[in-house]
């Protein structure tokens, strides 16, 4: 299906790993990120390598969610569109678009501009969300978010991929209108955890299989039970698995793993080693969050692209830009 979009190709391929990263790149820990500098670093983790950066869909802070709880601060999609307009191949990823939180018209209207001003640059992850405050805030009802996001989803690929589409639903109806702009082709949609849903609704379901950061082992029994799923239900086709990372990236090069919040202190070597078993379960792009890193940013995304990241660079392509 993607065998034409640059970045898909550049980012996924069975049995292989690339390298991404979360904004903020910035390692603010508990406290609100100061969005400093983030657009030069996104510059050199472009250079470097990087496939994809990645945001989150936060609305609003909230202090009892446990976390900042702000994402990068800004709309993700605005946000993501400036870093698009500010570096030249590197993707942006939505990790994840909350969809009961859009109006799916809407959404489908600002997801065709950014593909038309940027094409193929976008992979769009897409979630149910949890967020209490947001939901609440919009007047979403949370209980039945599992619902509204599948009923959401309709609407938002029938508007972005039928031409003058008939759509009757919760959100609005469409009849003899036709969104614009037209998108040349299908924009990789990967499903962010279960969305309220079942394993034979995701093995059906979305391009590919967001999870959250867990152990190799743990990570392997849920890759298993996702494709086994699709497998029951005809769905032979390579979908990609994604997974984000939290990193504290060790001085110390031989540093073993140690457990930290979603993710390891670790040294470089260590790490590499770490990655491969993760290549080797089936997890085809993984990208770092650094937001627990006891040290900065820049002197992190230099040590991983000059180390790491020639372990897993990005694919070729035919139009490949390095």
């Amino acid at each position: 299906m993607f065998d034409h979009h640059h970045t898909y190709q550049r980012m996924y391929r069975e049995g292989e790993l690339t390298l991404g990263l979360h904004i903020p790149l910035e390692n603010y820990q508990m406290n609100r990120p100061t969005m400093a500098q983030q657009v030069e670093m996104a510059q050199a983790a472009e250079a470097y390598g990087f496939t994809t950066l990645w945001l989150r869909d936060v609305i609003l802070e909230d202090p009892n969610f446990g976390d900042p709880a702000v994402g990068q601060i800004y709309d993700i999609l605005i946000y993501g569109t400036h870093l698009l307009s500010q570096t030249t191949h590197i993707a942006i990823g939505t990790s994840a678009l909350v969809l009961p939180l859009h109006q799916p018209l809407r959404l489908a209207k600002q997801v065709a501009t950014i593909e038309a001003l940027f094409p193929e640059r976008l992979i769009m992850g897409i979630s149910s969300g949890d967020r209490r405050a947001d939901c609440k805030g919009l007047g979403v009802d949370h209980p039945s978010r599992g619902t509204q996001f599948r009923e959401a989803l309709s609407y938002l690929e029938k508007a972005l991929y039928e031409h003058y589409p008939v759509i009757d639903s919760i959100y609005g109806k469409i009849e003899q209108a036709t969104l614009v702009p037209k998108l040349k082709q299908k924009i990789p949609t990967m499903v962010t955890g279960f969305a309220q849903q079942d394993l034979n609704w995701l093995g059906l379901n979305g391009d590919g299989w967001m999870y959250y950061p867990q152990t190799p082992l743990r990570q392997l029994e849920a890759i298993t039970a996702w494709r086994d799923s699709a497998a029951r239900q005809h769905k032979h086709a390579f979908r990609p698995f994604s997974m984000p990372m939290h990193l504290d990236l060790a001085e110390n090069p031989d540093e073993e793993a140690s457990p930290i919040r979603l993710g390891f202190r670790i040294g470089r070597n260590r790490l590499i080693e770490l990655l491969k078993t993760y290549q080797d379960i089936g997890v085809n792009h993984l990208f770092f969050a650094l937001f627990d890193s006891l040290r900065p940013a820049n002197e992190v995304i230099q040590e991983l692209g000059e180390y790491v990241l020639p372990h897993f660079p990005p694919h070729q392509t035919d139009n490949n830009i390095l």
